[in-house]
């Protein structure tokens, strides 16, 4: 079976989008996994699909698997490819749409600019804001907190040299959080800049994470260390995170973009 893909990217974060609005989605995870392998198939942190709404308070469903072929509550870099992709694809021709997610409804809207912003809806965030874990032989101190996504945050003194890939992985499979959770790693740069780290449950460290990004802002924000607009420097690329507080919803700004093109034997 030949299948028709678009390989999109947001501030690094690579994806692989099919359209399934005309047919049914029938992937299997080892296909999924074969997909993102970045040396037998495509290559990508994320698979994205497009579906039909299955209700009237939406205009598509959006549905993310992570590398590993488990499907996930949410992605933020991945709904601003998506808004690109249905107006790449000629699905729709609003600016604005309303997309279903297992972690809600989510709103992305194509600027002016050619950026795309997503109302991420509100922050959960656990109290109290500082908790600790035992991990190994060091006790950590997290934010634990939900952007449609479970994530676990800390702030670090210099991002570049934070233990995201050793310590980001047994975090990510600590029996604290039974569905795994992402781990945030961030360093303030100013009172509207911050440097971020993440480690991806299901597809490792990224070059960017849209949900990270909203989540250690939150962070920041809740902790008295920024002031929304927060640049957050991921490497690759900068993502700006609005939030008022409360039970406001957060937005996220950035760029997305498609790559190329093709076909697949699957």
């Amino acid at each position: 079976m030949k299948i028709a893909f678009t390989k999109m990217e947001g501030a690094g974060n690579d994806f692989v989008v099919f359209d399934f609005t005309k047919s049914g989605f029938e992937l299997k995870a080892t296909q999924i996994q074969r997909l993102a392998d970045r040396h037998f198939g495509i290559g990508c942190d994320q698979v994205l699909v497009v579906e039909q709404a299955d209700g009237p308070d939406a205009d598509f469903r959006y549905r993310i698997f992570n590398a590993d072929g488990g499907e996930v509550e949410q992605c933020g870099n991945g709904a601003r490819c998506f808004v690109k992709f249905v107006h790449a694809r000629g699905l729709t021709a609003k600016r604005e749409i309303r997309v279903r997610t297992l972690g809600g409804v989510i709103v992305p809207r194509l600027e002016d600019d050619g950026e795309v912003s997503v109302d991420m809806g509100p922050p959960a965030v656990e109290l109290p804001l500082q908790q600790r874990i035992s991990l190994a032989n060091e006790v950590v101190d997290l934010t634990i907190l939900s952007m449609g996504n479970p994530h676990a945050v800390q702030v670090v003194a210099d991002a570049e040299r934070a233990p995201v890939t050793t310590q980001g992985a047994l975090l990510e499979r600590h029996p604290r959080f039974p569905n795994r959770v992402n781990a945030g790693y961030f360093q303030v740069c100013g009172r509207q800049r911050i440097a971020l780290r993440v480690w991806e449950r299901g597809a490792g460290e990224t070059l960017a994470c849209g949900t990270g990004a909203c989540a250690a802002a939150v962070t920041g924000i809740l902790r008295g260390l920024l002031d929304s607009p927060v640049a957050v420097e991921a490497r690759g690329g900068t993502l700006t995170v609005s939030w008022a507080g409360g039970d406001n919803a957060v937005w996220m700004k950035g760029p997305a973009r498609s790559v190329f093109e093709g076909e697949i034997e699957l």
